[in-house]
């Protein structure tokens, strides 16, 4: 961690120079709360608002910097990090080597991708420690009500949709999960995500401009198309819009690829989601469908949490570089996936040889002792 941690202020480098000599939202996000005559409790609110609502009482009673800012949400997301590992640790204690020697939990720590878009003033720190937050309190949610509370509220604050996948994601994980929980556990996590869902329920429509709407189907539709085609103006746009929905997946989740890269970013995030694909592959297997129906409840609300974001996100994403920043908040929910499965193979091999060496083992004792009889 405290490689992770230097390798994290790299990161915040990179990007502060990126900012400084291209356009960056971390800029808007430190001036607006400067302008005008406004009241910090002005600009309490959800998605932009909140996170000018997080920066103001730092810039105008604090005094904080540009920098300092960017150095202030760089280590919010390595809050994100720690978070992070906690949650795969404590549930994968066991570890798994990929491409030779390097554990498989490093690699997924250190994808730079990841740490890119959580080293600066934005929504990308604030909304993955939230995440974080959450999938590590959830466990336990009695004896970790701070993390999960916070959490929880950076989560519906900054980005309401998302907040709607992860309480859905627990609700299921907790249904359907194989651990035995006792019934009082059970009945808070439904009352604290579902009673959340019903009085939230207007800001997350509103979010998808169908707060009003009598057909929410059809005016989803025509949401999502509007803002694909928006977003597919710009030079890194695709065409969403007219994929099959494999395929919307794949571009989710895989590019940019090498063919199609935007820029020396898009080249670097292409090595990154090629580890990405040849991860997924390995989930590919007969056995995986089994596993996930036999899995505990952290690996069932991961899989739902990452299924539910990356349905609704291929509707209205249409350019590769906001793909690759949108996609950094749950791509980590699919690497738990696939690194609790490789994890739990693994441990049955392990139970297997030992139950195997030990049958011969016995077997080797009565061969002895019937020799010993003779």
């Amino acid at each position: 961690m405290n490689y992770l941690f230097f390798y994290h202020v790299f990161f915040f480098g990179v990007y502060y120079t990126y900012a400084l000599f291209n356009p960056s939202d971390s800029k808007r996000y430190f001036d607006s709360p400067q302008e005008g005559n406004l009241d910090w409790i002005d600009f309490f609110g959800t998605s932009t608002t909140f996170i000018e609502f997080i920066s103001y009482p730092f810039v105008n009673y604090l005094h904080f910097n540009y920098e300092m800012m960017m150095v202030l949400f760089a280590w919010l997301g390595f809050i994100g990090f720690l978070y992070a590992y906690l949650f795969f640790r404590e549930n994968i204690p066991v570890k798994i080597k990929v491409f030779r020697s390097i554990d498989l939990l490093t690699l997924i720590l250190f994808f730079p991708n990841m740490h890119f878009w959580t080293a600066s003033l934005g929504k990308g720190a604030p909304i993955f420690m939230g995440l974080m937050m959450f999938a590590y309190a959830v466990k336990n949610p009695k004896s970790r009500l701070f993390p999960l509370i916070a959490g929880t509220i950076l989560v519906y604050y900054i980005r309401p949709h998302v907040f709607l996948f992860v309480a859905v994601g627990t609700v299921l994980g907790y249904m359907s999960g194989k651990e035995k929980i006792s019934f009082g556990r059970k009945i808070l996590i439904y009352v604290a995500m579902i009673g959340g869902l019903l009085l939230v329920q207007d800001q997350i429509l509103a979010m998808g401009g169908i707060e009003d709407s009598n057909d929410l189907v059809s005016d989803f539709q025509d949401f999502s198309e509007d803002r694909s085609q928006g977003l597919s103006t710009s030079g890194s746009g695709v065409d969403m819009a007219s994929y099959p929905l494999p395929y919307k997946f794949f571009t989710f989740w895989f590019r940019p690829l090498f063919f199609d890269a935007p820029g020396i970013l898009g080249l670097i995030t292409s090595v990154e989601n090629l580890m990405y694909l040849l991860l997924f592959i390995k989930i590919l297997k007969a056995d995986f469908i089994k596993f996930i129906k036999n899995s505990p409840v952290a690996v069932k609300m991961s899989l739902v949490v990452f299924l539910l974001s990356s349905f609704a996100m291929t509707f209205i994403m249409s350019n590769l570089g906001i793909i690759m920043r949108q996609k950094s908040m749950v791509m980590y929910f699919i690497f738990f996936v696939i690194y609790y499965y490789l994890a739990q193979k693994k441990y049955n091999r392990i139970m297997f040889a030992r139950k195997k060496k030990r049958l011969k083992e016995i077997a080797m004792r009565k061969k002895e002792e019937l020799a010993f009889v003779e």
